[in-house]
């Protein structure tokens, strides 16, 4: 935690350099010295921190894809195929860095009167302080940016939750404000990036989606009220267009990074069994469109996954390209391909959840409504999109659906998102054939990280005592 105090200082400096005008311009500055640049601006620190929340999604995503099996290694006993202890430190940085970065953006709006400033600033530090919550649980938060307190306390992980939601509520109180002294300034903005005549619009209906999604997390539990998840999703995104997602790369998206080196032969991106099996009629026995819209056909003409702890398959052993990995063919992982954080599909899968025990006719619209505008994204053709949501596996009624069927079309519509490990949780792992990975370290699926060594060594007398792989978080008992 120490370092973010000089990471804030840091990152302030970076976000000076801006984004207004040639992209490259800001990639090539970020090693300028930090001493010859003035205080950061509004627009400098929405730049910075709207960048990294977008990349933050990348980092959590890259740690939670084995665990639901959307890839899995090509070697042997993947550490994160196999749910070994990993050290995710950088990350644990990244996440704190950036609601550093956020909250500096959200004291420099106090002081200067601008509510649309503040409530994005909320919208941001609520986005990385739930990836932090979903990851581990107790967390630093409400000593994390006192500058005179080096080794902060750990609040409890449902004071996180709280906390985060209570973000929120300012954020969309604020947002829903429309006197603002100072408006959001679209050319610094690289989530939503539009005119000032709808650049607050947008974050109002961000942080509604982020409101749902935090209300529909607490399923489980005794205080999950669909009606208030409802209500956020009804004041959130209204189509693809309002998905909130981050477009601004140095050379690439980090997923084209990710196939890139792939077919340099290094390893990473290969895509697991099971989701390819799930899409390419083994499991469900109609063949989803979407699958080519991931990735590419092998060498032998087929689509064929690896199979998580198990490594690639024989005789090609990842040297002949005889199985599926990420392609940057992909409109989710091309060379300038979004990173999307939050999208309407995924506002819809909600609804449909929320509304299932109450409204069954809104909830199978919702369905339906959700794998539609997902394929849209996916940029699958009408002729294939109809055909495959005529299948009677897919256009079952109202009467018929079901949950399964709700968080199976959830499951492709969040791929590459970190939100995927929340709702496998969630579902207790329960999609069809989904089966532990071979040469597993634990006996049951993994539901949390372990803390980060930095930490302990920088914060040990308060980074909590360790606890099990295997125990659950609050919200998913």
């Amino acid at each position: 935690m120490q370092k973010i105090i000089k990471y804030t200082l840091l990152s302030a400096v970076i976000a000076t350099l801006g984004l207004q005008g040639c992209k490259d311009s800001y990639f090539d500055k970020l090693s300028d010295n930090p001493n010859q640049v003035a205080t950061p601006s509004l627009n400098a620190l929405l730049a910075t921190s709207t960048y990294k929340a977008g990349f933050n999604n990348y980092s959590v995503a890259s740690i939670i894809l084995p665990y639901v099996q959307y890839t899995a290694n090509p070697a042997a006993n993947g550490a994160g195929d196999t749910y070994q202890a990993i050290d995710f430190s950088s990350t644990w940085d990244l996440l704190y860095y950036a609601m550093a970065d956020a909250n500096e953006m959200k004291k420099l709006a106090i002081t200067q009167n601008s509510s649309e400033y503040k409530g994005v600033a909320d919208v941001l530090i609520a986005y990385n302080l739930m990836m932090a919550n979903d990851l581990w649980g107790d967390a630093p938060f409400s000593e994390a940016f006192n500058i005179d307190n080096l080794v902060p306390k750990y609040d409890k992980q449902q004071d996180v939750y709280t906390s985060t939601m209570t973000l929120v509520d300012e954020a969309i109180a604020e947002l829903s404000k429309t006197n603002s002294a100072i408006k959001l300034a679209g050319a610094s903005d690289l989530i939503y990036g539009t005119t000032a005549t709808t650049e607050r619009a947008n974050w109002l209906k961000m942080a509604y989606a982020l409101k749902a999604r935090l209300l529909i997390k607490v399923s489980k539990r005794s205080a999950y009220n669909p009606a208030a998840v409802l209500d956020a999703v009804s004041k959130s995104f209204a189509s693809n267009d309002d998905d909130a997602r981050m477009q601004t790369f140095k050379e690439r998206s980090p997923w084209a990074t990710v196939a890139l080196n792939n077919e340099q032969q290094s390893l990473g991106g290969w895509l697991s069994e099971q989701l390819v099996d799930a899409l390419n009629g083994t499991t469900y026995g109609v063949f989803d469109p979407r699958l080519p819209k991931i990735t590419d056909l092998t060498v032998d003409g087929k689509y064929i996954g690896t199979v998580n702890g198990a490594g690639n398959r024989a005789p090609g052993a990842n040297t002949r390209k005889d199985e599926n990995y990420i392609s940057r063919n992909s409109p989710w992982s091309g060379n300038t391909s979004p990173i999307f954080i939050v999208t309407y599909a995924e506002l819809k899968f909600i609804e449909a959840e929320a509304a299932f025990d109450t409204d069954r006719t809104r909830s199978y619209n919702a369905y339906l409504t959700a794998i539609r505008a997902n394929m849209d994204k996916f940029q699958v053709s009408t002729t294939d999109k109809e055909a495959y949501m005529a299948q009677p596996t897919v256009a079952v009624g109202a009467a018929a659906l079901t949950k399964d069927l709700i968080f199976k079309e959830k499951y492709i519509a969040t791929y590459l998102n970190p939100e995927a490990w929340n709702d496998a949780r969630r579902f207790d792992y329960k999609y069809k054939d989904f089966t532990m990975p071979v040469n597993a370290a634990l006996p049951t699926f993994i539901r949390r990280l372990d803390y980060p060594q930095g930490e302990r060594s920088k914060n040990g007398g308060n980074v909590p005592v360790e606890v099990l792989r295997t125990t659950r978080l609050w919200w998913d008992q």
